[in-house]
């Protein structure tokens, strides 16, 4: 008896955690964390789009047989991507962490100065309009997210904003 307590305890407990993460990366988690980052620069926001987003989720699954190995799409929207070793990370933290490389987006020369700034510059490009994100967990430990912009940011030549 004790034994289907301890079990039903466990249930529980994930099913909640699983609540929770799922909790924490829905679709208004990373349209608000793209939103922040789009106002500071004075960006029209962005908004989710269930095709994108389907086309997210694809991909996502998809890593899941490559061990969430790091690789694009190829398809034909924009994309970030995001790797995490080990505990859940929900869609603004990998938001937030791409933001992280607007210190190295220089305007006035349009370029990446002093490190990586391609994930910042697809956040906040002003033509990409529609927004969808997954993340999966791997077997291997790894949690693989994405997220995919339509129109696709990142031209060359153009300012994103």
């Amino acid at each position: 008896m004790a034994i289907h307590k301890f079990l039903l305890a466990i249930y529980i407990l994930g099913s909640a955690l699983a609540h929770f993460s799922l909790a924490q990366s829905s679709p208004q988690d990373y349209v608000d964390a793209h939103n922040a980052a789009r106002a500071q620069v004075g960006v029209q926001p962005i908004t989710w789009n269930e095709t994108v987003a389907a086309y997210a989720r694809r991909y996502a699954s998809s890593r899941v047989a490559a061990r969430c190995s790091m690789e694009n799409s190829g398809g034909p929207y924009g994309e970030n991507l995001a790797k995490v070793y080990g505990t859940s990370v929900s869609g603004s933290d990998a938001v937030e962490f791409w933001v992280t490389e607007k210190p190295n987006y220089d305007y006035n020369s349009n370029s990446c100065v002093g490190g990586e700034c391609l994930h910042y510059t697809q956040i906040v490009w002003g033509d990409s309009l529609y927004l969808g994100c997954a993340s999966v967990h791997c077997k291997n430990g790894w949690w693989f997210i994405t997220c995919n912009y339509h129109p696709p940011g990142n031209m060359e030549g153009q300012r994103p904003y």
